[in-house]
């Protein structure tokens, strides 16, 4: 949870800051990352193509080698075999390994002069042969060194003893030193000379064993490249014989740092051997090798050519860094390129968008010219219609501020004349009291109330007591033309007083059935009665206004709700039956209008009437109180 929030936060982040970034900006960070998904995309076939094509030649090259090394090895192996050829099938030699009997000295003589140096001359011509020897089964043989022993000087030995059991067969023996048959019994210390034995029993007639040749190589000389003198840290030949046991150099051999490198190597030849499967790839200590084999059938071992991959790495990632190079520029001149053309493209743009801070900071907007179509043209077009309009409006607007201070002007001569007229009402109010006329000087008290209270408009709020004393102030002046009196009664609890009304909302009201509540009846037939009652639900006021005159029909309702509710104003109405003066439709449709606008279309006038009985109209409007000049 907590990480997918910061992640959001990290994403909200980067939105932020990556839209506050400029359109040329965008766009060439757009440009680069549309050329960086096909450029890594062949970075990486690249890469893998480059690797593969380096280690294949890495394989190749080796192999090539390893292949020249079997040769010379084969060739060795000739050389070997046909010396022992040429020792075993000599007829002499035969005979001399076969006699039982004592020797005579002359016998002796002609065959150390004559055949034992036709012997030595086949070791002579073949210098990379070490030793031939040839041993003897009988007793009574003279030794003639260092080519011709008796068999019991090696008898004991495993490998002479594996060449018997093969019965007249090649055998191939390798071995880690090469002792010295001369001195074998006088405690030297053989020399640390890996060398290679080929040996052969010696039957005659067949199946009488008489004796055994054998033939001695050094692995130097053998396989050259496996303990060459030249040091070469990337590659290092080896020589596995049947018995899996590794020959080679032992100075500057990977298997000085690498101790899993012998079992993997006998691993991997075990499961070639098993199902004909090599895999080449080996990994020690971070290093790479390659492992490249080639099978020596003759003599039952493999020639091994173990590769280090530092070098051939070494060339893949100078190579790899040189692609990268070459794709960083391509990229740089590509963005250079791009920035240049979204420049030129842009310039247009940048000159609107200094032409709006301009008009921002209040400056005239003087026009602006942008040749050429495309969006940025049509957006200045629309710009500059904009700001013709803008200009249009501000001088409209310069105007009416004129007008509003010229109707100020007016307001103020007309607060001039209005205290004109306050103040000859309180004159002619105080000859009254002079003359003792107190219900003149009432009735001049109630009508200057009236026209303070219409005259000063600071507001289109007022508390519902304001507007209640200037109803009262109505009354009694209406009062004064009627021989019997309205009475105005007031239900409204003392905390209701201070609620917000319209201005002049309930007036029109009063004044309506004033006018229309009693026309038609005889003055002296009832008590004249107008009730205001104020009461709250769920938040809102409603305030009833009723009189006890005439009421209404259904007709003549319908019609003043036609008048009230219409959308647009008309001459609807309903006339009188006496001579077609107009109803207080008029009034009541402001009042209702006003309220709407003000308070919302929920809020308004309903009216009900009985013919004969009375006429109420119920005003509903919000619930708000009026503390001074605030609303709460």
């Amino acid at each position: 949870m907590h990480l997918r929030k910061g992640t959001a936060a990290l994403w909200l982040s980067f939105n932020y800051w990556w839209g506050r970034r400029s359109l040329q900006s965008r766009l060439i960070a757009a440009y680069i990352i549309i050329i960086l998904g096909p450029c890594l995309m062949v970075s990486i076939y690249s890469y893998r193509a480059l690797n593969n094509t380096y280690v294949r030649d890495a394989v190749e090259r080796n192999d090539y080698l390893l292949q020249m090394e079997r040769l010379h090895i084969l060739n060795q192996i000739e050389v070997m075999e046909r010396a022992a050829q040429m020792a075993y099938s000599d007829k002499e030699v035969q005979a001399y390994l076969t006699n039982e009997n004592e020797p005579q000295l002359e016998e002796l003589v002609n065959f150390n002069t004559n055949t034992n140096v036709n012997i030595s001359r086949i070791q002579f011509n073949n210098p990379n042969i070490e030793h031939l020897r040839l041993y003897s089964a009988s007793e009574n043989l003279h030794e003639i060194w260092p080519i011709i022993f008796r068999e019991e000087r090696v008898a004991a030995e495993a490998w002479y003893q594996a060449a018997l059991k093969l019965e007249g067969q090649e055998s191939w023996s390798f071995h880690e030193s090469d002792p010295e048959l001369m001195e074998r019994f006088s405690g030297q210390i053989p020399k640390q000379t890996p060398k290679v034995s080929l040996l052969r029993e010696i039957s005659i007639p067949a199946g009488h064993h008489v004796g055994m040749v054998q033939v001695d190589m050094l692995l130097e000389r053998f396989t050259p490249k496996t303990y060459t003198d030249v040091r070469d840290s990337q590659s290092q030949m080896f020589l596995m014989d049947p018995q899996q046991r590794l020959f080679t150099r032992l100075d500057h051999s990977f298997l000085e740092g690498n101790g899993g490198m012998a079992d993997a190597i006998s691993q991997r030849l075990n499961t070639y051997k098993n199902t004909g499967e090599w895999n080449m790839h080996y990994s020690e200590n971070g290093e790479s090798y390659l492992f490249i084999q080639t099978p020596l059938e003759r003599i039952g071992g493999f020639l091994l050519n173990v590769v280090s991959m530092e070098g051939v790495m070494k060339d893949i990632s100078h190579t790899r860094n040189r692609i990268i190079a070459a794709f960083v520029l391509f990229i740089i001149l590509v963005s250079v390129i791009a920035y240049v053309m979204n420049a030129f493209i842009l310039k247009n743009l940048r000159r609107l968008t200094e032409a709006m801070k301009k008009v921002r900071r209040g400056e005239a907007y003087t026009g602006i010219t942008i040749r050429g179509g495309g969006e940025v043209g049509e957006l200045a077009h629309h710009f500059s219609k904009l700001m013709n309009t803008i200009n249009t409006l501000v001088a409209q607007a310069v105007n009416k501020q004129a007008l509003s201070k010229e109707a100020e002007l007016r307001t103020l001569h007309n607060q001039i004349d209005a205290h004109f007229l306050y103040n000859t009402l309180e004159n002619i109010k105080m000859l009254a009291e002079i003359e003792n006329q107190r219900a003149i000087s009432d009735a001049l008290t109630s009508l200057g109330g009236m026209m303070r209270y219409n005259f000063k408009w600071s507001g289109e709020y007022v508390k519902l007591g304001d507007e209640i004393r200037h109803i009262e102030n109505y009354v009694e002046v209406m009062n004064i033309r009627f021989e019997h009196p309205i009475m105005l009664e007031l239900a409204v609890e003392k905390a209701y007083l201070e609620l917000e009304v319209l201005k002049m909302s309930l007036q029109p009201i009063v004044e309506n059935s004033v006018k229309h509540a009693w026309t038609g009846l005889e003055e002296d037939v009832q008590e004249r009665m107008i009730r205001i009652q104020v009461s709250e639900a769920a938040g809102e006021i409603f305030i009833a206004i009723r009189d006890n005159g005439i009421g209404m029909t259904p007709e003549r309702l319908a019609a003043l709700h036609g008048a009230v509710y219409a959308k647009e104003e008309t001459e609807a109405g309903f006339q009188e039956a006496d001579g077609g003066r107009k109803s207080g439709g008029i009034g009541l449709r402001n009042v209702h209008q006003r309220m709407q606008l003000f308070y919302g279309e929920e809020y308004g006038l309903e009216i009900g009437s009985e013919a004969g009985a009375w006429t109420t109209v119920f005003m509903t409007l919000p619930k708000v109180l009026l503390t001074g000049d605030q609303r709460r």
